[in-house]
């Protein structure tokens, strides 16, 4: 099951996202559950993660994701969206610093997330 959110920052406008219950379902449901939240920007790499009022354990949590990946990273409580390499991957394809729990992936294309700088308010919604 699916539930699309967008993502709005001054720099990009909003782009769409969904939120994927089925392979971290409690994940999933607490960030859908605290939508909307706001956040501040943080960049490491071509991610950009920031924090959330949700406290989920790992669940299935990985180091290596998909271009385009929404995950949960347990340690800072924190949003993250994978749009390419970080400083910690050996390739093309983003890592997370540490494992992160997949529960979503963006609609479309990710390019203009490399707009997005440190310090810029971010909003996450439900779209209904």
């Amino acid at each position: 099951m699916t539930k699309k959110i967008r993502i709005k920052t001054q720099s990009i406008g909003e782009i769409l996202a969904e939120i994927v219950t089925d392979k971290n379902p409690k994940t999933a449901e607490a960030v859908w559950k605290a939508l909307p939240i706001n956040g501040t920007v943080n960049r490491w790499g071509e991610e950009i993660y920031f924090t959330i009022p949700v406290k989920v354990q790992d669940e299935k949590a990985q180091e290596e994701v998909d271009i385009g990946d929404l995950g949960y990273w347990p340690p800072g409580n924190a949003f993250c969206i994978f749009f390419g390499p970080t400083p910690v991957s050996t390739g093309a394809k983003p890592r997370a610093a540490s494992p992160v729990n997949v529960f979503g992936k963006i609609i479309g294309e990710t390019k203009s997330l490399t707009k997005v700088r440190s310090g810029e308010k971010i909003e996450v919604e439900r779209v209904e």
